[in-house]
């Protein structure tokens, strides 16, 4: 069992002393992030809606911030845009629905609101794919509003300040994360402390073993053995997928492009998918392996033995304008490795 500071203190009973030890360790100590540096609403939702199902080292490491904030600089900008280049400058984010809700916002704030982000909690929360802790962090990060933000950082302290084995994911563990992120909250300085709460969560009191000799608040943590919080209901289990597709170049130099079906990545090309008893005639190009939710799929690529007919919205594209054109990242991957 690892070795933590005495608990001394009820935050809820301390609250100055916990949020000012909280906020002067975040001053000090505090990341330097793009958004960290703005007030503007429409910079920290795209950051927020990016962040939502990515992780902050693909968001920062890769550029897609910096690169959407150029290319849509405005929300009258993102409301104006083509869906296709909107998808293009998001490709690599996936789950490409989270872009077409930013944009579905962007125009309901230009339509409704002039343009301008309301500041009231029920006018953000009507727009689309807005939710409780978008909400929140539009209230907090933009307006310096007093508004709780609970992610899965601020639960897994929560969990721990409190020493609380109710699984976080379970409707009563959400539900009393929220009226303890209210009870702690800094009223005079939400900013701030939502800001100082969240990297708590990153930086010491980590997945695993928390760096708890670091904690600045930790004499008012009640866990006994935090490693073993927080706990969770359900598990996570992996799927294992095969998909196959094919890669065809016809007598022009066109590749064959198929779009993709469903609604997760609706708008967006990939090579044709084909069975998974591949003919014995098809040869075998490439491999790759990738992940999605809770599935991990191996593509692999072959070659047919000639020139298939086309199926509904197959279409042919120069090399160039299939780079112009949105492509989930696996099939953009695969297809320069083909080209290289």
């Amino acid at each position: 069992m690892m070795l933590k500071p005495r608990y001394l203190f009820d935050p809820r009973k301390k609250s100055p002393a916990f949020r000012d030890a909280l906020v002067a360790w975040f001053e000090e100590k505090g990341k330097d992030y793009p958004w960290r540096r703005t007030r503007d609403p429409y910079a920290v939702l795209v950051s927020e809606i990016m962040l939502q199902q990515t992780r902050l080292g693909v968001v920062l490491g890769k550029g897609y911030f910096d690169r959407f904030m150029i290319r849509f600089p405005e929300v009258t900008v993102l409301a104006d845009a083509d869906e296709s280049e909107l998808l293009r400058v998001w490709e690599g984010l996936g789950y490409y629905r989270r872009a077409r809700m930013l944009q579905a916002a962007a125009r309901m704030i230009v339509d409704r609101h002039d343009g301008i982000f309301p500041k009231d909690e029920a006018a953000l929360l009507a727009l689309p794919g807005l939710g409780k802790y978008t909400v929140g962090a539009l209230m907090s990060f933009a307006f310096d509003l007093p508004s709780p933000i609970v992610d899965g950082n601020v639960m897994r302290v929560l969990s721990r300040i409190f020493n609380d084995p109710t699984p976080i994911d379970s409707s009563p563990g959400i539900k009393n994360s929220w009226h303890l992120a209210g009870e702690l909250l800094d009223q005079k300085r939400p900013r701030l402390f939502n800001s100082a709460l969240m990297e708590l969560g990153q930086q010491i009191c980590k997945v695993g073993v928390p760096d708890c000799q670091s904690c600045p608040v930790a004499q008012f943590c009640k866990a006994k053995e935090p490693e073993r919080l927080p706990v969770k209901d359900k598990k996570t289990t992996i799927t294992e997928v095969a998909e196959s597709v094919v890669f065809v170049i016809n007598e022009r130099g066109e590749i064959l492009l198929a779009p993709e079906q469903g609604t997760r990545r609706i708008g967006l090309w990939r090579l044709p998918e084909i069975a998974d008893d591949v003919r014995s005639d098809y040869h075998f190009l490439a491999e790759s392996k990738y992940a999605i939710t809770r599935y991990r799929v191996t593509l692999r690529v072959y070659r047919p033995p000639g020139v298939p007919r086309l199926r509904g919205g197959e279409c042919w594209f120069h090399r160039d304008e299939a780079e112009s054109l949105p492509m989930a990242a696996p099939y953009r991957k695969i297809l320069r490795q083909l080209f290289d």
